[in-house]
């Protein structure tokens, strides 16, 4: 109505045709909004999400994974291309995890072995580490996984002396390389 001149705010056609174009403004409004976001995946809809997911064959349980973690996938899948080397591979399984240090890859480079130590119980995430490291491992290599689990790890503390005998002196007597440079002595605890 601010945009009419005034002597249309008073006519009732004019109000109610400004009140139903507000309405569809707004609506165009939010749907141009969610038309941008759904441009990029991590601010995606779920409708956009289920479009990504059916156009790279993802079958994803909406039950028991979250949105959230869908979005990652998809950023993950995206992400599957090469070059591929060992820092590229445990920065996808960081990424996957969402916590460094989760997953843990080694190379036995003698054995052509792919070990890779994992963390973690949940069983989405472990079946997209799965397909990650299927779809990045060069075919030369054996996968073998390996579950570990953090540990306690006791530490104790004592404190001893040890005096050493210096034996470099500055002239002619000291020989480099057949005389040490100090002799150790007992430990004496303190």
């Amino acid at each position: 109505m601010t945009y009419l001149p005034d002597i249309y705010r008073e006519v009732k056609d004019f109000i109610e045709l400004t009140a139903t174009e507000d309405m569809e403004f707004g609506g165009i409004e939010v749907a141009v909004n969610r038309q941008f976001d759904d441009q990029f995946v991590l601010t995606s809809s779920e409708e956009a999400v289920r479009r990504r997911e059916r156009m790279l064959e993802i079958l994803a349980d909406r039950n028991t994974e979250s949105l959230a973690f869908r979005r990652t996938r998809i950023v993950n899948r995206y992400a599957t291309k090469p070059p591929f080397t060992i820092r590229y591979l445990q920065e996808r399984l960081d990424f996957i995890t969402g916590v460094p240090g989760l997953v843990i890859v080694e190379i036995d480079v003698q054995g052509f072995i792919l070990l890779v130590r994992v963390g973690i119980d949940n069983a989405a995430v472990l079946r997209e580490l799965e397909y990650t490291i299927n779809k990045l491992k060069p075919a030369n290599l054996v996968y073998q996984p390996k579950a570990y689990y953090t540990e306690r790890i006791g530490v104790s503390h004592k404190a001893v002396s040890i005096r050493l005998n210096r034996q470099t002196k500055l002239s002619t007597t000291w020989r480099l390389g057949i005389t040490p440079f100090a002799i150790k002595r007992e430990e004496v605890p303190l």
